[in-house]
């Protein structure tokens, strides 16, 4: 078998030790084998296709490697759903709210509310911001500017 198609059945096989693991490092090691593959082309020597591939390998490594793991770990805002994207969201108080329990409506839902601290008392009509939800219950404190 012809020294280039070796490499290039190398690569295939880091390509798809990569999809396995998704480091982003066996990628890199591929793309050198496609050096040595070129260089395997070029009529190069045998030492210096494993040269080529080395000083690829570490090119691609030290170079690409740390640019491509930035642009794929940007930072994505993550999908609050479900009582999650409740919290931090103004709440309108209905009923007295205390530590003892109360109403507010939430994105036009009615909710069973007690405030936080339990010492704190919001009056009808008054705003306040959802804290987290304990079960059914929004936990609430006095809405701030």
């Amino acid at each position: 078998m012809a020294d280039w198609a070796i490499w290039v059945v190398v690569a295939g096989a880091l390509f798809v030790g990569e999809l396995l693991t998704l480091d982003l490092t066996l990628v890199m090691f591929a793309l050198a084998a496609l050096v040595g593959a070129a260089a395997a082309l070029l009529g190069v020597d045998a030492v210096w296709q494993i040269v080529a591939f080395a000083v690829a390998a570490g090119g691609f490594g030290l170079g690409l490697r740390p640019v491509a793991r930035r642009h794929l770990q940007r930072d994505v805002p993550q999908l609050r759903t479900g009582t999650e994207a409740l919290v931090g969201e103004r709440a309108v108080v209905l009923e007295r709210v205390d530590g003892d329990g109360g109403r507010v409506k939430i994105r036009g839902e009615v909710w069973s509310a007690r405030s936080y601290p339990t010492s704190t008392v919001l009056e009808a009509g008054s705003e306040a911001h959802v804290l987290r939800i304990d079960g059914a219950t929004a936990i609430v404190h006095r809405f701030e500017l």
